[in-house]
């Protein structure tokens, strides 16, 4: 078999998932790279899931377990056979942000988790739908308090600016103060059944609730447009702009071909590979805001097969694609808190972005201290996985301070 096809291999299974073991990347390249593909963006049922209502049910430890769903989350990131849809859950975790230094609940948090499963590479405008029907979301950013007569304008304003069309394109505002208001005049009445905070009871989820006596259903106008617009009839509008498709097609390209400018720079920054970004925005048109079709696209471009070590990796990445290479932490056993907390220590903690922004990339994941961080992780877990040594989450723990 070519080095080539190995090489490519490795490649798409670094970006398209968190890396491969060489048996792995030597099947699927005999496989084929259209093939591998495929299993990529079409996974089966088989995802090495956790069945949630039989852990509610039956589990009297179940409460231990959901104070750590992080853990899980990463656990699935190392063991789930759906690779590309567990990287587009983390990629979707870094852009429609929450946090549960304010949520509180993990348990919701898993279900908003779970929503991006279904949905990250799905329609984006149903994912748009869907992040604004989220609890977990409703709660951060306060349309719980938004209200007819009484507008909170913090989701209205992060959809726009955050979540689907950014600030500006080209030097150009792409929407204006009046637009963020008529927007969150539309998202009044869209509310949660329940406060997330745990107690008395314990942890449960959220669930959304559409309160039509609480709606503004007066006329509005939106990007141009004049109507009794509902939360869905302005996602309808933001998803036909030109700046949506721009918006996500930089930051599908950011994430899996280059490292880009942070999001705030987007307004003046033109993209540095602009042909490529067009060829997504055409396709994000021609699919009908498709994700799945403007992530084939992408993998087949020249432009992906070509930006090789063209990125740097976020802790997440540094620390499960590490843990696959080696094969560690395929069954449970002690320790593996441990090893989620390098993510922390690198600068990266899943379910706590710092902001509603989410984690500045590329350099501004490395300085002084956390880059002799990833080395001390990488050469421990290495070190300690010969076939002398047993593995040891414990000693690496140690190691790492």
């Amino acid at each position: 078999m070519a080095d080539n096809d190995i090489a490519l291999m490795a490649h798409l299974m670094r970006r398209a998932g968190f890396g491969a073991q060489y048996d792995e990347l030597e099947a699927r390249a005999a496989k084929g790279y259209e093939a591998t593909l495929e299993e990529l963006l079409h996974p089966d049922d088989q995802r090495n899931g956790l069945d949630l209502d039989l852990a509610e049910r039956y589990f009297i430890e179940w409460n231990h377990f959901t104070r750590g769903v992080p853990e899980y989350i990463a656990w699935r990131m190392i063991n789930s056979k759906a690779q590309l849809e567990e990287k587009m859950v983390l990629f979707w975790h870094g852009i429609l942000c929450t946090a549960d230094s304010k949520t509180q609940s993990y348990a919701t948090s898993y279900m908003e988790w779970e929503m991006f499963r279904r949905y990250g590479m799905g329609s984006f405008r149903d994912l748009l739908v869907e992040i604004s029907r989220d609890p977990a979301m409703v709660y951060f950013l306060d349309n719980c308090l938004s209200h007819k007569g009484a507008i909170n304008e913090n989701y209205g304003r992060e959809l726009l600016e955050l979540f689907s069309m950014g600030v500006g394109m080209d030097g150009q505002f792409n929407y204006t103060e009046d637009d963020v208001k008529e927007c969150s005049r539309a998202f009044t009445g869209w509310t949660i059944a329940n406060a997330i905070p745990v107690q008395p009871y314990g942890p449960y989820h959220a669930k959304f609730v559409y309160n039509p006596n609480d709606h503004d259903d007066g006329v509005k106008t939106f990007l141009g447009e004049t109507g009794r617009f509902n939360g869905e009839d302005i996602i309808d509008i933001i998803v036909k702009q030109p700046a949506t498709a721009r918006f996500l097609s930089r930051h599908l390209y950011s994430y899996f071909i280059a490292d880009e400018a942070q999001v705030p720079a987007w307004m003046d920054t033109p993209p540095q590979d602009l042909k490529t970004i067009k060829m997504l925005e055409d396709e994000y048109f021609r699919s009908g805001y498709n994700i799945r079709s403007m992530l084939q696209m992408l993998f087949y471009s020249d432009a992906f097969k070509n930006a090789r070590f063209s990125k740097i990796k976020s802790p997440v990445e540094t620390v499960v694609g590490t843990l696959r290479l080696i094969g560690d932490w395929t069954s449970p056993k002690p320790g593996f808190e441990f090893i989620f907390d390098e993510m922390k220590f690198m600068g990266q903690e899943l379910l706590n972005p710092p902001s509603v922004e989410g984690w500045h990339t590329g350099r501004e994941w490395i300085d002084g201290g956390t880059l002799v961080h990833r080395i001390n992780f990488t050469a421990d877990l290495a070190g300690l996985c010969t076939k002398d040594r047993p593995r040891d989450a414990f000693r690496i723990n140690e190691r790492a301070g």
